[in-house]
């Protein structure tokens, strides 16, 4: 997987102890970025989750995989 723009993350997934406990979020919700990747993992598609959460946009999903590529990447370190 070809890295984004550190900026994606940066401008759409934010994390505040004050909600969802702390988990990643994406930035003006209460969806964590666990909860896209659960999605993306079953059989909702970018289409459905768009479809099902019209809050979200195709940024937010793509930010989503590349915080949890970010997050590998800092593990296998």
């Amino acid at each position: 997987m070809k890295p984004m723009s550190v900026d994606l993350v940066s401008t759409r997934v934010t994390i505040n102890p004050q909600v969802r406990s702390g988990q990643p979020i994406i930035r003006g919700t209460r969806i964590t970025v666990w909860d896209i990747l659960g999605w993306l993992s079953g059989d909702l598609g970018e289409s459905g989750i768009l479809r099902d959460y019209p809050e979200l946009k195709s940024e937010d999903i793509k930010a989503a995989l590349q915080f949890a590529y970010q997050l590998k990447d800092k593990a296998t370190q």
